[in-house]
């Protein structure tokens, strides 16, 4: 399963900027619409674009692996079964 670390990235540049950044402005500045971004965001497994991933790379400028990460899918079903 593929995680985004959205709210990681987001937290990040919270700090740097030293101010609240909200989803609404992350998806305008990424050109997605912000409900495709909270499902992002809360949706295990959602599925995607690449042309949403690229505004988001654009957005936070990060690499796809910064913001993407390949979770097991024996580690996923061993959280869930906890």
């Amino acid at each position: 399963m593929l995680r985004f670390k959205i709210k990681e990235m987001i937290a990040r540049r919270e700090f740097e900027e030293g101010r609240r950044i909200t989803i609404a402005e992350v998806a305008e500045g990424a050109g997605i619409h912000r409900v495709t971004l909270s499902k992002m965001i809360n949706r295990r497994g959602f599925s995607t674009s690449t042309e949403h991933i690229n505004g988001l790379c654009r957005y936070f400028d990060c690499k796809v692996e910064e913001l993407v990460e390949y979770v097991p899918d024996n580690l996923v079903r061993d959280v869930d079964e906890s």
